[in-house]
């Protein structure tokens, strides 16, 4: 049961500060392009412009996302409670495995979109 709870709560880390990234970076993204702390990739850092709508579509995404994520983790692991260590660390790791698989598809939804909305040079494309 020990091991139980742990990988619930490890399992639950990712979603979960999904949930609370994904909301700040709604309302308050980093006021500066910076390398250290954000949604950073070569789009997302070409002008202010760009760094902030990243920062909406990403951080909607994510917390939606996570949201998503919380009760089906939690489903998921208490369909292995009371099963063998082997067991719940190989369902747990499989959950955690597909949560990033979830972060990697939010990135590329947030760069399609921003190369739907912004030309090569970070400005906006006209209709």
């Amino acid at each position: 049961m020990g091991f139980w709870i742990f990988m619930l709560v490890m399992d639950l880390l990712i979603p979960v500060t999904m949930v609370f990234i994904g909301k700040r970076f709604q309302k308050k993204p980093p006021k500066e392009i910076n390398a250290m702390y954000g949604y950073r990739t070569a789009m997302s850092m070409k002008n202010k412009e760009t760094w902030k709508y990243a920062h909406r579509c990403c951080g909607k995404l994510w917390y939606v996302s996570g949201l998503v994520m919380i009760p089906v983790t939690v489903i998921v692991l208490a369909c292995v409670f009371g099963k063998g260590n082997n067991c719940v660390g190989n369902v747990g790791g499989i959950v955690c495995t597909l949560q990033c698989v979830v972060i990697i598809g939010t990135i590329v939804v947030t760069e399609r979109e921003l190369k739907k909305r912004f030309d090569r040079n970070g400005e906006w494309k006209r209709s």
